[in-house]
């Protein structure tokens, strides 16, 4: 009963087998073959605390002083910094997870643990630390998720979650040999939108993540970050277009709030006027009639013309929008007929210019229902030409 209940003289067994092993390949042949003795199921975080910092860790990353010989050198701590060296730490982990599945699961806790006890351990064994953890992330013994326990206030205020982060990234990257590994290693973990949580709160904006980042050469950390934060304010933004139609508000007041937060989001015009299309096109509950659509969609359009004139000011932004009503009304076959008296409308209320038009038609459309939209436009088109022939007649 005593022994089930013992994880110092379990330690106290481990680290007389590890002392007695001269290198490497004795200590896992050690491991292997205590695990049929000594109960690896109860203790087995406290295998890990020996493994990596040398005894048990305690609270706060310190270890227990209890006992004759409460710590041992064969540890990660312990050995030299070098990427060989780590490698070859990994292999026991690797290997011993491997024979006792069970450690596998158990890691992952442990390093969740271990990871927030970083601020009592030395620089250098942070450094270890970090390092072993990317050949970790990188060989699947644990996710990258871990990683977020490191959003912590008394790690990040201090800049060490920041630091121990940086080093992970910069192993990992060159261990899997580029950035796209570790981009989708962030991406997966869900870590790619939180980057900025990691900093120390009077650092935490964009420059300063992008200062540290590009001196790593992990510029391409930063721009998966600034793509996430984009996509982030792009969905704010929608939310925020949804609330003020339904709350009733004036166009010149949904003007002012999208200018507002656009802005500050750094969201470009011909980003903004999509936006507003496919928001504006889904609070319609629209006929399945397909003669009945076109009328109600200009009717419902006509509303917030002024709305997308204000976001319709460079050449861009209103062959952004016209490929907008392309793409709905290819997506949407009740659209399909719906199409050139969309644009008509837009023409008219000075949303979209002569010259943008007549661009679309030549050259800037894309391939959804191409022959179509442009049969459908070509009457248009010519009444747009004559028009133009014939105002530079007069002119002459």
């Amino acid at each position: 009963e005593r022994e089930k209940n013992d994880p110092t003289g379990f330690r106290d067994a481990v680290i007389a087998g590890l002392d007695a092993a001269e290198d490497l390949e004795q200590i896992y042949k050690y491991l292997d073959s205590a695990g049929n003795k000594l109960d690896y199921r109860r203790y087995g975080e406290v295998l890990f605390d020996i493994l990596i910092a040398g005894g048990l860790l305690v609270p706060g990353g310190s270890i227990s002083q209890d006992g004759e010989k409460p710590r041992t050198d064969r540890c990660i701590f312990a050995a030299s910094e070098d990427m060989e060296s780590m490698r070859n730490h990994e292999q026991i982990f690797m290997r011993l997870m491997r024979r006792y599945k069970y450690l596998e699961k158990m890691f992952e806790e442990e390093m969740k643990k271990i990871l927030i006890f970083i601020k009592g351990f030395t620089p250098l064994e942070r450094i270890k630390l970090a390092r072993m953890t990317a050949l970790w992330m990188a060989n699947g013994s644990i996710p990258p998720q871990v990683l977020s326990v490191l959003n912590n206030e008394h790690l990040t205020k201090d800049g060490l979650a920041l630091e121990f982060l940086l080093e992970v990234f910069v192993t990992y990257k060159q261990e899997k040999g580029g950035n796209a590994p570790l981009v989708a290693a962030l991406r997966k973990s869900g870590l790619d939108n939180r980057l900025l949580e990691f900093l120390p709160l009077n650092k935490r904006n964009e420059d300063y993540l992008k200062t540290v980042l590009v001196e790593k050469d992990l510029a391409d950390i930063f721009k998966l970050h600034m793509n996430q934060a984009s996509q982030e304010a792009k969905r704010e933004l929608t939310q925020l277009l949804v609330d003020d139609i339904n709350d009733n508000k004036t166009i010149k007041d949904i003007i002012a709030d999208t200018k507002e937060m656009s802005t500050k989001s750094n969201i470009p015009e011909h980003e903004v006027v999509g936006l507003i299309w496919s928001t504006v096109m889904s609070l319609a509950e629209w006929n399945k009639k397909e003669e009945l659509v076109t009328e109600q969609a200009t009717k419902h359009l006509r509303t917030y013309t002024p709305l997308f004139e204000a976001f319709t000011t460079t050449d861009r932004s209103e062959m952004a929008l016209l490929l907008k009503v392309q793409e709905f009304c290819y997506e949407n076959m009740n659209f399909m007929k719906a199409f050139s008296k969309i644009v008509l409308l837009f023409y008219k209320t000075e949303v979209i210019t002569e010259d943008s038009i007549l661009k679309w038609y030549k050259e800037g459309h894309s391939n959804k229902g191409k022959m179509h939209f442009l049969e459908q436009m070509k009457k248009f088109i010519e009444w747009l030409q004559n028009a133009e022939e014939e105002s530079e007649s007069e002119e002459d």
